[in-house]
């Protein structure tokens, strides 16, 4: 008997950072007090009268060409007609037989057994259309996760959102996972959405069937609520696992929408997959016919930046390890990177400070890299501190830290400075304390003695303790060695 073969589709969504919305003038803002962003269009109020963001067309051309797809002369919006709560109109403006952009591609990098592998992902079409409301989950006491009541924050009502549809070419969770990772890092470069899942403005759906490889298409089912790049893989894997196990104990797959449940590591159904006639579209009357001359696609194609894959590949020349280069561009900092370059700064040292330091700070304290202050040539100038020896590795991220906190206020010279952050530069101040180290732990200089190489780290941090962090690490390892061989 043959193996299963397991086939993906995925729809990613993209909210546009535009500052205003789709079809009226009421502001994008996230994190806005509920239902304070909405007006008489957005809220689907009787004769309010829908007109087209005209930047929301160029970021979504611009999307379609970087993803080498086809920009369509004439195109139409369309009345997706479906009823639920966060859905003022009762019917959200989008684009069916004719959207936007058609027959685009993506070449996504996997790695499989250590070795990199292309793989091709063919995209059916972009469309433009609107985002719906959140529907927000309350107990009894009005606080969140419960099940008692719900409320609606129609802020998000009509936000520009773009929806990319692949074609069902991938076939692990992988790949899938590989292509949500370069869309995002597309999508950053352009500039047209900041692509952050945990705040929604950019979301994935997958839709997953197997089949014996050879057979038809099978049943499919879609996966929703998946807000990570490791919950796409993970949602992919155990619903293949599901249908395959059901399928071979003799049942059939019921197309459907599932949940994924993130904490159980489980899809649920949540409702039966609607069909396209269930959404009963026709052109929407209100809105005409968006044109776009060949005149206009040179236009928007003459603006775009160097993409993700050609960055990568010039990174990786210039000695970034590729895991590092892929950090820095997933997180849309290839522009800080060259800037930092540009001011003198090796390309390795920079992309470290980079995929390391910065992205784990900005991370930690939840602010985005536009809101950071960082410079490039905050960047340069830290990498020169260490390299001249003015300040420690672990200095450095100190440094680093007062940089961020300050949003770019100080350079890293200067908050080394304030904050008494320099390397200890005396050799027989460090030779001293070297010896004091050595002689109150015997037990440990004896294992180095013996061959225990790892000792002699516990020994370094003990010097580290005792100035402050500001020794350099090895040349402490190098008067360690000296001390204990004497």
């Amino acid at each position: 008997m043959s193996a299963w073969e397991t086939v993906v589709g995925l729809e990613v969504h993209v909210e546009l950072s535009t500052a205003t919305k789709m079809w009226c003038g009421c502001p994008t803002t996230f994190g806005d007090a509920p239902n304070t962003n909405v007006c008489p269009v957005c809220s689907g109020q009787p004769g309010a009268l829908p007109v087209p963001n005209a930047r929301a067309v160029h970021d979504a051309t611009l999307l379609g060409l970087a993803l080498g797809g086809t920009i369509a002369p004439r195109c139409r919006f369309h009345r997706k007609n479906y009823f639920y709560p966060d859905l003022a109109k009762n019917y959200q403006i989008s684009q069916y037989d004719v959207p936007l952009v058609s027959d685009g591609v993506l070449e996504v990098e996997v790695e499989r057994d250590g070795e990199l592998v292309l793989e091709t992902v063919r995209i059916e079409r972009l469309h433009m259309e609107e985002d719906t409301g959140k529907s927000l989950h309350l107990g009894a006491t009005g606080r969140l996760h419960g099940a008692d009541r719900s409320a609606i924050d129609y802020n998000r009502s009509g936000v520009p959102l773009l929806e990319i549809v692949s074609r069902p070419d991938v076939r692990d969770p992988e790949t899938a996972q590989a292509y949500l990772r370069e869309l995002q890092a597309i999508v950053r470069t352009l500039g047209v959405s900041d692509a952050r899942m945990e705040e929604g403005s950019i979301r994935c759906d997958a839709n997953v069937s197997v089949r014996r490889p050879g057979e038809p298409l099978g049943t499919r089912c879609e996966i929703k609520n998946l807000n990570s790049v490791r919950s796409l893989g993970r949602a992919i894997a155990h619903e293949a696992a599901r249908q395959i196990a059901v399928l071979e104990d003799g049942g059939s797959i019921v197309m459907e929408t599932r949940h994924w449940d993130e904490d159980a590591g489980v899809t649920r159904t949540l409702r039966r997959k609607e069909t396209v006639t269930d959404y009963r579209y026709f052109p929407d009357p209100d809105l005409v016919e968006v044109t776009t001359s060949p005149r206009r696609v040179a236009e928007v194609r003459a603006e775009l930046p160097e993409l993700p894959a050609a960055a990568r590949a010039r990174l990786v020349a210039a000695g970034v390890p590729r895991a590092q280069a892929a950090t820095v561009l997933g997180g849309g900092m290839l522009a800080l990177l060259d800037a930092a370059v540009a001011a003198g700064a090796p390309a390795p040292a920079a992309a470290n400070w980079l995929a390391g330091e910065v992205t784990g700070w900005l991370a930690a304290e939840g602010v985005a890299l536009a809101d950071a202050g960082l410079t490039g040539t905050h960047v340069a100038e830290l990498v020169a501190m260490v390299e001249e020896g003015a300040v420690s590795a672990t200095q450095a991220k100190q440094v680093l830290a007062g940089v961020l906190e300050d949003r770019g206020a100080a350079g890293p010279r200067a908050v080394a400075e304030a904050r008494g952050l320099s390397q200890l530069r005396d050799e027989g101040e460090l030779a001293r304390v070297v010896a004091e180290v050595v002689a109150a732990n015997p037990d440990a200089v004896a294992a180095v003695r013996d061959g225990n190489d790892r000792a002699i780290g516990a020994l370094v941090g003990q010097v580290m303790r005792a100035t402050g962090g500001s020794a350099d690490p090895r040349r402490t390892n190098e008067l360690l060695r000296a001390a204990i061989g004497s």
